[in-house]
């Protein structure tokens, strides 16, 4: 029994070495990169964003931050090392060895005449004649009657003192780190201890795999329902425009299941008064399309109804029965509309291109939902070409506002970012009656807007020319300036009630038969990883040109620079189409400004093949399988929309040619040094 409950005694000793060996360096790493992290703000500080509460971190909001899984479990076992800890320090309290000069007060070697005192002076304290208390009892029969025989006796005090024990010498005794339980097992508890281990080791862990598995198999990785990527698919159409682009987005089915109570039909008949405007419905024929509108599946309406509230900056005046389902609307955008990206530009048969006008609508929608900027204000009026909506994302900027400044004739947003500090000072103040706080938050904004400049070259790698069906290897620099020295940066946003981080699209397009020829989403945000990802394609490049080693490390090193100085690398692959030369276009599109986005011209010459070998098959970015048997709807080709021309949208003339022009746009020849070509992104943007 003793040897049972020895070994039992280890067991927790055990668990608290295997716990401590990972655990202590772990803390220690996470503690030295917390203490050595530098915390940097990244997002604006203007009065607006302020004022929206969104960075304001409550003592809730700090608890949460560090309410991690991580930090939790890591807390989590330090408590359960500190109780092992206690529980081991009591067990040795408990398992003290035997000392019988210690329990009688003595020194050791005391002589028969001083353990007979001790003794004697123990009795009158703690015999049960004398001290009825039952505790005193059993240290006096257990502990001071055993020490005085085994003092008092000559052999046992003659092999205590040798060999510490009275007992004599005493063997190497071995010990389990098992608990009691399962050092004593019989027939029936040996069968409750199997199921219980079958429970907890094998159908616990089989049930848990069985309920992750049957909730995540809805979703893909981007956490985005299947049955939203298959609607999405079968609504995209090459023609959609801008405006129609909502038509689509709404059909996530994630929207879909939104439940309508039918105390909101109040509220959202409300609401639909104050967005009326925007919802592209025939005024000729008000009562018809008013009535066509309601006959929608209700969480189409409700979901419309919603977006629509967030871009005409309706959403404080909406009841407080659908606060809750904005905010469900809006945390789902942004990954809603990088999936509709997605598919606007996965590459579809014959050519295995993408389709530009879906895609630039898509990028609108995005730009309008975290600015919170109607369609409506996109739309050329009043001498604003490009519309008034780069303005309205501004704080305390208004219509009123912008045709105040425009008498000065400011009608383009590059022509007030283009301003002096004075200039742009002396124009708030005195034309559009700014405060000098609101003039500072306007100067914050414009510092916080991203500049965007793209270098493109296009080569066949390690040949001579491009030539038809060679694979084209693109390199893409795009480099980030903004005014206040950032790179990684929160857009402002003071509508958009959650964090948004900024995210740009590159496009190689052709903008006259509507082809996304590669399509790429870049990020700012993680310096860390674009440099391992610079470094990588450029030694991989290098190498396969039979570059030396020195001239590796040297492009290595001159690529982490540019990205540390606010540049990302962009690789991409597409198959060179049939002999002529093309005009393309390289669009640099952001999800969060409006009026960031920059395009340039490229001209692409395609040699006839003059190399042996076979033509490679299309190389297709990564994207959704296309079945054979799904077809392509065809878009009717007289069907008009009463819609805003996008930015990016050519004129009417060139893309009726464009429909007749099926990869043959040969009106041009650029000048192209050795079939390698370059471009520069330097146009304006929207």
């Amino acid at each position: 029994m003793g040897a049972s409950e020895e070994n039992s005694s280890l067991f927790p000793i055990f668990i608290l070495t295997i716990m401590a060996l990972p655990l202590v360096p772990y803390t220690i790493v996470r503690l030295c990169r917390a203490v050595s992290k530098k915390t940097k703000t990244i997002h604006c500080q203007c009065s607006s964003c302020l004022r929206s509460g969104k960075y304001r971190k409550s003592i809730f909001e700090r608890i949460s931050k560090f309410s991690t899984c991580t930090n939790l479990t890591i807390v989590l076992l330090w408590i359960i090392m500190g109780i092992l800890v206690y529980y081991i320090k009591h067990i040795s309290r408990e398992t003290q060895p035997f000392e019988p000069f210690n329990i009688l007060g003595l020194e050791s070697g005391a002589s028969d005449s001083e353990i007979k005192k001790a003794y004697r002076r123990l009795s009158i304290q703690y015999h049960p004649d004398k001290n009825p208390d039952p505790e005193a009892n059993k240290y006096f029969v257990e502990f001071i009657s055993k020490a005085y025989q085994a003092l008092t006796d000559p052999v046992s005090r003659e092999n205590f003192e040798k060999y510490g024990h009275p007992d004599g010498r005493q063997g190497l005794k071995m010990g389990i780190a098992l608990p009691q339980f399962l050092l004593n097992i019989d027939g029936a508890s040996g069968g409750i201890l199997l199921l219980g281990i079958v429970g907890v080791c094998i159908l616990l862990p089989l049930m848990m795999a069985v309920i992750y598995l049957s909730r995540s198999s809805k979703f893909t990785g981007n956490y985005v329902m299947h049955q939203t990527l298959s609607n999405y698919y079968y609504y995209m159409k090459p023609s959609l425009a801008p405006s129609k682009v909502m038509d689509v987005f709404i059909k996530a089915q994630e929207y879909m299941e939104t439940p309508v109570r039918r105390s909101q039909d109040e509220p959202l008949q409300k609401l639909f008064v104050l967005v009326r405007s925007e919802l592209n419905l025939d005024l000729k024929n008000i009562k018809q399309e008013q009535a066509k509108f309601w006959k929608q599946y209700p969480a189409l309406v409700k979901t419309e109804l919603l977006i629509q509230a967030q871009l005409t900056r309706e959403a404080t005046e909406i009841s407080t029965a659908l606060q809750d389902d904005l905010r469900h609307v809006l945390e789902l955008a942004p990954r809603l509309l990088e999936e509709l990206m997605k598919l606007a530009t996965i590459p579809r048969p014959p050519h295995g291109h993408g389709w530009l006008r879906p895609a630039v609508g898509t990028v609108e929608l995005s730009q309008s939902i975290i600015q919170a900027v109607p369609f409506s204000a996109r739309k050329a009026s009043g001498g604003f070409v490009e519309g008034i909506a780069p303005f309205l994302q501004l704080p305390h900027f208004s219509e009123s506002v912008i045709k105040k400044i425009a008498r000065k004739k400011v009608r383009t947003f590059q022509e007030l970012q283009d301003m002096t500090l004075e200039d742009r000072a002396s124009l708030l103040t005195q034309i559009a009656g700014f405060s000098a706080a609101e003039v500072q938050d306007v100067q914050h904004v414009l510092e916080m807007m991203p500049s965007i400049t793209i270098e493109i070259t296009c080569e066949t790698e390690g040949e001579e020319g491009i030539q038809e069906g060679d694979i084209v290897t693109m390199h893409a620099w795009v480099t980030l300036k903004r005014g206040n020295g950032l790179i990684g940066a929160l857009p402002h946003a003071p509508f958009f009630p959650f964090h948004k981080e900024e995210n740009f699209w590159v496009l190689l397009a052709d903008s006259l038969s509507n082809d996304v020829w590669m399509s790429q989403k870049v990020s700012f945000m993680d310096e860390a990883a674009a440099i391992t990802a610079a470094s990588k394609a450029i030694q991989e490049t290098k190498e396969g040109s039979g570059a030396t080693m020195k001239e590796i490390n040297a492009a290595v090193r001159e690529a982490v620079e540019k990205v540390k100085n606010g540049s990302r690398l962009i690789m991409g692959k597409f198959q060179a189409p049939a002999e002529g030369s093309y005009n393309l276009t390289s669009y640099c599109l952001c999800d969060s400004w409006i009026g960031c986005d920059k395009k340039s011209g490229l001209k692409l010459k395609v040699l006839k093949r003059s190399r042996a070998g076979t033509r490679g098959g299309a190389v297709l970015e990564e994207g959704f399988a296309v079945d054979d048997g799904i077809e392509e709807e065809e878009e009717d080709d007289d069907e008009v929309y009463d819609d805003y021309e996008s930015e990016y949208s050519e004129d009417e003339d060139e893309g009726k040619g464009a429909k007749k022009i099926e990869g043959k746009n040969k009106k041009k020849n650029g000048a192209v040094a050795n079939g390698v070509v370059e471009g520069k992104g330097e146009s304006s943007g929207s």
